[in-house]
């Protein structure tokens, strides 16, 4: 193997410039000399293609364009985190094992007092990690000669966040990348929310990072619909993401599940984008929807509760429309949530025992929330609702 390339390169995470890739493929490419690294790019646009070239496969990635290959020398393998730790307090072989006694602690040349745990909510109110800053951590390293702690003491670690509840309201960023995760937050008070209530866990939460785990249950991905600030999620690399062949389909189904997230993997997500994945999502799974009780008279639509664990998202996924009758000015505005997929004639149906009026009689027209004073027939009793282009917020006008 290449002299600059680490025997375990396979896997590891590496930088070029400033993109970050995990490397996927290690050795030689038809008709070029020399050693190459196929690295998949935690962002596509810094890749060329999905792994292959001139018609063979060397590596796959979850993004048809998130690959490319690029020469050992322009890699950076970064450090293992035990190195990482010993370079920055100035430990050596010898100064592993720390010292001390009553509040004080000692690594290497570094002397560290310890806040009693009485007092971290108002000493550290803003920390809750210590960084490694300027250097880029690639691997645990083997650090199990290296650590004196007992099995229970890690044990202790889950109990031990939970005192935290409350105290992280700052928090912005968590990066738990190649953790062996397997869930995010069933068991913990994420979970423990009701399925479509926000937590007040992380209430400042905006980015998180949790690509190269073991999570493959996507009701995992719908806990993360509850931090209420959460805008940017980077996934990749997870089980749950080889459940659905299609990258265009997956990357729909995540949108649609976290209503408020505005970045993918480094990919901003547009507002047409988060339209469309809407509209599909409804599409994909409208079928199991009527299957599990739901129905699209308000009355009837009793989705069982193991549909709405699944799909805890699917309806708010419906339209919001407020309903009048401009002609009857002592007939209230009222409120309902109809799915897209719905009839005209469906519709007219609905108003019907609604407004004791007769299908055949009624004529209905809309005003969009976002053209004021533009009404537009609903004409056509076997078109859908979103074959008019209509959007939650709008007003349906109802006439006989």
């Amino acid at each position: 193997m290449d002299a600059g390339v680490p025997p375990d390169a396979l896997g590891r995470r590496v930088s070029c410039g400033t993109n970050y890739g995990t490397v996927r493929y290690v050795g030689s490419v038809s008709r070029t000399a020399g050693i190459w690294l196929g690295v998949e790019w935690d962002d596509p646009q810094r890749g060329k293609h999905d792994g292959s070239y001139e018609g063979t496969q060397y590596f796959k990635c979850r993004h048809p364009k998130g690959g490319s290959f690029i020469r050992p020398n322009k890699a950076n393998f970064g450090v293992d985190f035990l190195s990482a730790v010993k370079d920055r307090y100035g430990l050596n072989d010898k100064q592993d094992v720390p010292y001390g006694t009553g509040d004080t602690l000692v690594f290497g040349t570094k002397t560290v007092e310890f806040v009693g745990m009485d007092s971290v909510a108002e000493q550290q109110r803003q920390s809750l990690f210590t960084h490694i800053t300027n250097d880029f951590v690639t691997k645990r390293g083997k650090a199990e000669g290296h650590c004196t702690a007992s099995e229970e003491v890690f044990q202790s670690v889950h109990v031990m966040f939970m005192y935290l509840e409350g105290q992280l309201n700052k928090l912005v960023d968590i990066s738990v990348r190649e953790c062996a995760v397997s869930n995010a937050g069933q068991e913990e008070e994420i979970g423990r929310t009701c399925a479509r209530c926000k937590t007040k866990m992380f209430p400042s939460l905006k980015r998180l990072a949790i690509n190269d785990n073991k999570i493959s249950q996507w009701s995992s991905i719908n806990e993360l619909d509850k931090l209420p600030s959460l805008r940017a999620l980077q996934c990749n690399n997870n089980p749950f993401m080889d459940t659905e062949k299609n990258p265009e389909t997956l990357i729909q189904l995540i949108i649609a599940k976290i209503s408020q997230l505005e970045v993918l993997n480094n990919c901003e997500i547009l507002p047409a984008e988060r339209r469309g994945a809407e509209l599909d999502y409804r599409k994909i799974f409208g079928k199991d929807w009527l299957e599990a009780g739901g129905h699209w008279n308000p009355e009837k639509n009793k989705p069982s509760e193991a549909f709405l664990a699944a799909h805890p998202r699917y309806p708010t996924l419906c339209l919001t429309l407020t309903i009048k009758c401009p002609e009857k000015p002592e007939q209230k505005p009222v409120e309902k949530k109809l799915p897209e997929s719905m009839t005209i004639q469906k519709v007219k149906g609905l108003l019907y025992r609604l407004f004791k009026i007769p299908g055949s009689e009624l004529k209905l027209s809309y005003e969009s929330s976002k053209l004021e004073g533009k009404e537009v027939e609903l004409d056509n009793d076997l078109k859908p609702l979103q074959f008019y282009s209509i959007e939650s917020g709008d007003c349906v006008l109802v006439r006989w």
